[in-house]
């Protein structure tokens, strides 16, 4: 894969260092923060104290996809998306990511001023998804996932969990390139509790090296996620922090370039150290 990746003029030097995609969810029902964010004011003050606590990506989602989760109507996630993002683009220098699965909602949003499309679904829910990507010219996070976030949880039956989540991807980057999309600007996403079991999240820290022969940075994002909770024995996911932060150590160990997070600060001192012990040593590893 290329080394590096330029967005609105940050320089992304895949294997230096990790890098920290803040989640802001605009949504009055996602599983961690709904209700927390969807307003213009607060949108803007939590983009601002992730910036300074050091996230590199802000990325903005109007549609939950939480298990279960139902289906908006295209204006009413346009309206939640392009507004947040009207707002912090003059105000944000970090790059800013749009988490839809709606090619309308993609475009309107980069046009607005956003600068990368995460979808969870590959540009499997919408046919015209990596057509806009392509002629948009920006990068795209491709998500393994089977089923929707409303079946999704009973679709977790696989036959070889790594070789299908390597198949499905292998087989979107090819889809994506083949529409126009450049290899270097494909980023790759397991899919942390999509269509998941409990042992099969924790397989997939256990095996994530294995996706790197895919030649694309990997984004993990198992922040306050219910396989933590499991663990924890903790129904709340704001508790989750310390769980948290173990998880994004093992997925740093294991290759991941990027970690989407709720806890900005904190999981920016997890990255310090994990990247001052497992980056500095990999010369001699």
């Amino acid at each position: 894969m290329s080394d590096n990746l330029t967005i609105r003029n940050h320089c992304f030097d895949w294997g230096k260092r990790t890098y920290l995609m803040g989640i802001l969810n605009v949504t009055p029902d996602s599983f961690s923060d709904g209700g927390k964010f969807n307003t213009a004011s607060a949108a803007l003050t939590q983009a601002q104290a992730m910036v300074a606590a050091g996230a590199d990506i802000i990325d903005i989602g109007g549609q939950s996809t939480r298990p279960g989760a139902e289906q908006i109507s295209l204006e009413a996630e346009l309206e939640r998306v392009l507004s947040v993002v009207e707002l912090l683009r003059p105000v944000v220098d970090v790059p800013i990511s749009v988490d839809t699965t709606r090619a309308e909602v993609a475009k309107a949003a980069i046009i607005a001023g956003a600068d990368i499309v995460n979808d969870i679904s590959a540009g499997t829910f919408d046919p015209q998804m990596l057509p806009t990507v392509a002629s948009l010219n920006v990068p795209i996070v491709l998500m393994h996932i089977k089923g929707t976030p409303q079946t999704m949880q009973k679709c977790t039956d696989y036959e070889d969990l790594i070789a299908d989540i390597y198949k499905f991807l292998f087989e979107q980057i090819t889809n994506a390139r083949l529409l126009g999309i450049d290899q270097n600007k494909i980023i790759i996403d397991p899919g942390i509790g999509f269509a998941k079991n409990y042992q099969q999240n924790l397989e997939i820290f256990r095996c994530l090296e294995s996706l790197k022969t895919l030649n694309s940075p990997i984004l993990v994002g198992a922040s306050r996620k219910s396989f933590i909770g499991n663990i924890l024995n903790q129904p709340d996911p704001r508790l989750r922090v310390w769980g948290t932060a173990a998880a994004c150590c093992a997925a740093i160990f294991n290759g991941a370039d990027i970690l989407r997070v709720h806890d900005v600060r904190e999981m920016q001192e997890v990255t310090l150290v994990a990247d001052a012990i497992f980056r500095d040593s990999a010369a001699w590893r």
